[in-house]
């Protein structure tokens, strides 16, 4: 009886609050966010440099290694590694996320097209 308005189901709710769209900052950081999960599922797959990885290799690594350890088992991984080979671990990092850098940038490509 305060004025207050009443409860909802929903604790964030505001009153007289609009929708917010993303901001660009927001976008950026989730598609930096899903970069990092193909990293790490990319990390934890068996997939190797000397497989000469096609593009479609790559994806397929990534989807396996995330169907088989999840997002959390693949950063759980790549975090074992790191700890016990960090000097083998920082190679097989840069490599993947030069796989995953060129994927990008094909992405980019075919949608410029």
């Amino acid at each position: 009886m305060t004025g207050d308005p009443p409860p909802t189901a929903n604790p964030g709710y505001e009153k007289n609050r609009m929708c917010e769209m993303p901001t660009a900052t927001q976008i950026t950081m989730t598609h930096l966010d899903m970069n990092g999960a193909r990293c790490q599922a990319l990390f934890s797959s068996g997939l190797q440099p000397s497989d000469a990885p096609t593009a479609d290799m790559v994806a397929t690594a990534i989807s396996c290694a995330v169907q088989q350890f999840g997002i959390g088992g693949c950063a759980g991984r790549m975090a074992q590694e790191y700890g016990d080979h960090p000097d083998a671990a920082a190679r097989r990092m840069r490599w993947v996320r030069q796989l995953i850098a060129q994927g990008s940038e094909t992405q980019r490509q075919q949608v410029a097209a």
